[in-house]
């Protein structure tokens, strides 16, 4: 039996890095049942943050942790995206409050587990398939095998084609899947206007010079929302970056018809959508 212990231990160390969490169902897989497990947090070589949940002791534990653990070890198909994606690329300076939420995308709900976890974020989860009909993250993201030992294995390119990327977190350069700033402005747009403002959209438009126009161009014409496809060039006109000029919007599907997103806004004639009247049109 000590032996035994001794064995898995060994593998533990190699294929769960310190710090991430894996389920009861991940470490059945390693060999490890109920008992040896109960025997591991007994003996502190593994806490236990949530029920069912189990981490190797590193630290206090953040939310970056958290999605690594999902994406790489637990292969749950998701991305950070919208308001969290444009934060970690450097837009934060453009968005005025704290942030207390993490905006995960995917095609699957995300574990009960993650609002157990004694975290200052909450996790909101959104399903990326409302949003872009083409979507990498429901494609095979979860065959992107992330080598422990190695810390390589993931095909960047692969990512890049639907918006997506890759960063690097953490003293071990741990990989985090999230959505490039093109595809997370979308992903706010879509917030509009129960969840963000359209005062932060616009300063994020304005900042916005560096945008690729043929990603925007991939992305729109995937993207199945006209709210937010009709937002996205309203903001676009109003800040006229110079990519604007190759986005060809008559590809663009942006529907018929009025929307009214804000009570007792002002309609903008052009895209038919209601806007705060304390936001200045654009001439």
């Amino acid at each position: 039996m000590t032996e035994q212990r001794a064995s898995h231990l060994n593998q533990l160390e190699k294929n769960l890095p310190e710090g991430l969490l894996v389920d009861a169902a991940w470490l059945e897989k390693q060999g490890i049942a109920s008992n040896l497990r109960a025997y591991y947090v007994k003996s502190g070589w593994l806490k236990q943050p949530a029920r069912g949940v189990y981490q190797r002791p590193y630290g206090s534990l953040s939310w970056q942790q958290v999605v690594i653990s999902l994406q790489n070890l637990l292969n749950v198909p998701l991305v950070v995206g919208g308001r969290t994606a444009l934060e970690l690329q450097g837009y934060a300076h453009y968005l005025v409050q704290e942030t207390k939420a993490v905006y995960l995308y995917g095609p699957e709900k995300l574990p009960s587990w993650l609002g157990k976890l004694n975290l200052p974020q909450e996790f909101r989860y959104r399903n990326s398939k409302n949003l872009f009909r083409n979507d990498p993250i429901t494609s095979g993201l979860g065959s992107l095998v992330w080598d422990v030992e190695k810390n390589t294995g993931t095909d960047r390119e692969k990512l890049r084609g639907g918006g997506l990327d890759q960063m690097s977190w953490g003293q071990w350069d741990w990989p985090l899947t999230l959505s490039r700033p093109e595809r997370a402005y979308l992903e706010m747009l879509d917030e509009l206007p129960s969840r963000e403002s359209y005062h932060q959209a616009d300063m994020l438009m304005q900042g916005a010079a560096n945008f690729s126009p043929r990603r925007l161009q991939k992305l729109l014409a995937d993207c199945t929302s006209v709210k937010v496809k009709r937002l996205f060039f309203y903001f676009a006109d109003r800040h006229e970056h110079a990519w604007l000029k190759r986005v060809d919007k008559e590809a663009v599907d942006l529907g018929k018809g009025k929307r009214m997103l804000v009570k007792g806004g002002r309609l903008d004639p052009t895209y038919l959508i209601t806007v705060p009247e304390d936001l200045d049109g654009f001439s």
